[in-house]
């Protein structure tokens, strides 16, 4: 089943779309954190003056004071860390502010999208539909890859094709894959190009195809899409040329056969196959009935003599025979 591509229209409507829902959602997260920041505040604004209302009525003296300074000094040692932590994380989220709710993310490699901001932790959304909890204050020390914010992006598709294919054939599978991308002008952007990495073995040429998309990785379906549509036109393409890949012959010399020794036999067999050593040994008379032509071993069974051959004793020619 090919893929269903949209239409510009509808790309352009869609788009439109996951912007306002993305914005509206950042506003909601980021509105949500000014609140509880604009407590906060307000919690140490009234601190402050509450203490200078006790200085300006007399209440407070120099020892009341002091006295409330050492427990000052005791409570920062106890929450100075915690402290530490909601500053870097309002400085990452207000100040840095590297992303927004909505927004495709690579970290640590793992590529996310943004699902709620808050003052001390950010949820992101995983590939798998796992919600994943970062502290601001660990993300402001990690590299954030945003695609949503990155402008038109790359994309690169390797292949290998024979070194005995055609100089010919090669400058015309480039031709027509470099028309086809540009003939999509709604997808790709003008100029990709085709070069020649490397060889391999001596047998394979290595080549790459690079592009760029007119669009970033945030719908990484969409990119998904474009990328399958264009290698079904470069097979179809491939397949038209005559171009494949062939592996070079490989020789296999046997130099000595083994003694076929398997044990995988069922049990009803073994029981018929009797011990060698309790044969009878061969009669003067056995030997008589035997008839050795040129070019085959004629043995009479009447069904009740057993024989035996040893594979070691046994001189491999060039013909094959069968019996039984």
């Amino acid at each position: 089943m090919r893929p269903h591509i949209l239409s510009i229209d509808h790309i352009v409507l869609v788009n439109a779309f996951r912007d306002r829902r993305a914005l509206a959602l950042t506003l909601n997260d980021t509105k949500t954190a000014v609140n509880k920041l604009h407590l906060v505040l307000k919690i140490l604004v009234g601190i402050g003056i509450f203490v200078v209302w006790l200085l300006i009525l007399g209440i407070a003296t120099t020892k009341f004071l002091l006295y409330i300074s050492s427990q000052l000094v005791l409570v920062a040692f106890i929450f100075g860390n915690t402290c530490k932590t909601v500053f870097e994380a309002i400085v990452f989220l207000f100040v840095m502010h590297p992303y927004d709710v909505g927004d495709r993310c690579e970290i640590e490699g793992i590529q996310m999208v943004v699902e709620e901001m808050n003052i001390l932790t950010t949820v992101f959304l995983r590939y798998d539909n796992t919600k994943l909890i970062y502290p601001n204050s660990v993300l402001a020390t990690k590299p954030i890859n945003n695609f949503y914010r990155s402008p038109d992006m790359g994309d690169a598709i390797e292949f290998c094709v024979h070194i005995a294919t055609p100089a010919d054939t090669i400058a015309a599978m480039r031709q027509r894959i470099i028309s086809h991308v540009e003939s999509k002008k709604e997808h790709w952007c003008a100029a990709p190009m085709i070069i020649l990495m490397d060889f391999e073995e001596l047998h394979r040429l290595k080549l790459a195809l690079w592009l760029t998309h007119k669009m970033n990785y945030q719908d990484m379906g969409e990119k998904f899409v474009r990328r399958s549509l264009l290698i079904e036109e470069m097979v179809k393409i491939f397949r038209e040329l005559d171009i494949q890949y062939r592996l070079l012959p490989v020789d296999i010399n046997v130099r000595d056969m083994p003694p076929v020794i398997s044990t995988r036999l069922p049990s009803t067999r073994r029981q018929a196959w009797p011990n060698p050593q309790s044969l009878p040994p061969v009669g003067k008379l056995d030997l008589a009935k035997i008839k050795c032509e040129p070019d085959h071993l004629t043995i009479p069974n009447g069904g009740t003599d057993v024989w035996e051959i040893d594979p070691n004793h046994l001189t491999f020619g060039n013909k094959i025979a069968s019996g039984s």
